[in-house]
């Protein structure tokens, strides 16, 4: 039996522990795989994976640790500039930037531009969504 057929074999079994593999239709018959008739499903999947995905990064944007830090420092200060928040976490200017821009990204910040400053402040509306599609999910 060459190592390819056991690759196969060992694929077909996990898939079918799974419950996603097709059913087999005649026994195995080595060097040749049986022939498989997939599993009818008439039911459509009702799922936007685009939104899917746009939610997972909203999430994992909140869910980091130096992240938290910054979005709890910037709620107890009002507003603040990158140049304060890398100075209190003690970061390189770019580290924070760089968070900065994902949280921006995710509207989980939101910025004023006055002359060459640039100013952070929290969305709470934001912050209240992301909590309450947590709540929804975890119910």
């Amino acid at each position: 039996m060459s190592f390819t057929t056991i690759k196969c074999v060992i694929l077909l079994l996990v898939l079918r522990l799974l419950d996603l593999a097709p059913e087999i239709t005649q026994p195995l018959n080595y060097p040749e795989m049986a022939t498989t008739k997939k599993k009818e499903s008439n039911v459509p999947i009702p799922l936007d994976y685009h939104a899917v995905k746009k939610a997972s990064l909203i999430l994992r944007s909140v869910n980091h640790k130096l992240r938290q830090q910054i979005i709890q420092l910037i709620n107890e200060n009002g507003q603040m500039t990158v140049t304060e928040i890398y100075v209190k976490l003690r970061l390189e200017q770019s580290v924070a930037s760089q968070h900065l821009a994902i949280l921006r990204r995710s509207n989980i910040v939101k910025t004023t531009r006055e002359g060459k400053f640039i100013w952070y402040t929290v969305n709470h509306d934001r912050l209240q969504e992301v909590n309450e599609f947590v709540t929804q999910l975890l119910a």
